[in-house]
């Protein structure tokens, strides 16, 4: 078990990569902390782990509330005694149903507060914790549209999601700089476009789901698994010697 006597707190636990992180990360050892939005959601990813034999407890917050995330961090350390590893995965983008008839300003806002803001949050009150336990990993979920532009037809010039991934990697470079006397490793993620509730209203349709795929080499999408399985190494002791890094997952879009 790679993950053994570990203690995770993974955002955005209740869907997709989150949730397929929770549920790997418990396989491999760790005692999870599964903080959502959606309280019946991170229940769910809760349930899975235990009946399979893990530990995990939900939690329920915000992620761009200082509160809300100082308490998830709390959460970890009451629960399980301590924090090791941190997966930042809570995140919207402007298709999501939560913004629907909100202004472009009003979804630019939102956008950058989940998947920017909502990061800082999260790692502010987690980088004390770890330290207090002699260090630890945080992987943040970025996008290779923090790399990249959104292909015309898919994403226009004035969308948030890319501006608020390519903060999340610029966040990660920077805070791996400064938390490594610390002991702490930080580092993003960049996945493709993953088959998840945030993709789904562009696969559902069958001609947009054929020009997805054809712009991915590997010829299709990803799966939340896929994604979790690179978690996994990063917050492993087999990634001990990397930090500042953000990793593509993306079936080779950004290699053409």
């Amino acid at each position: 078990m790679r993950l053994k006597d570990k203690v995770a707190l993974i955002t955005g636990a209740g869907s997709g990569i989150g949730r397929a992180t929770a549920i790997l990360f418990a396989e491999e050892g760790a005692a999870v902390v599964a903080a959502d939005l959606t309280r019946d959601s991170a229940q769910e990813t809760v349930d899975a782990i235990t009946s399979a034999g893990g530990q995990a407890v939900s939690l329920t917050g915000d992620v761009t509330a200082s509160a809300d995330a100082e308490k998830m961090v709390a959460s970890a350390v009451e629960s399980f005694g301590k924090l090791d590893l941190l997966v930042n995965s809570a995140g919207l983008t402007a298709r999501h149903s939560s913004l629907e008839g909100a202004s472009p300003e009003e979804a630019w806002v939102r956008v950058i507060d989940v998947n920017l803001k909502g990061t800082y949050m999260v790692s502010w009150y987690a980088v004390p914790a770890m330290e207090r336990a002699g260090g630890g990993s945080i992987i943040n979920l970025a996008s290779v549209m923090g790399l990249v532009g959104y292909p015309v037809g898919i994403g226009g010039g004035f969308n948030p999601y890319p501006p608020s991934k390519g903060g999340v990697v610029q966040f990660t470079k920077t805070l791996a700089v400064d938390s490594a006397r610390r002991n702490i490793r930080v580092n993003c993620l960049c996945p493709g476009f993953i088959e998840t509730n945030l993709t789904s209203g562009l696969t559902s349709d069958p001609e947009m789901l054929e020009k997805l795929n054809s712009l991915h080499p590997m010829g299709r999408l990803g799966q939340p698994r896929e994604v979790a399985n690179v978690a996994l190494y990063l917050a492993s002791d087999d990634a001990r010697h990397v930090t500042g890094t953000a990793l593509t997952v993306d079936g080779g879009y950004t290699a053409w």
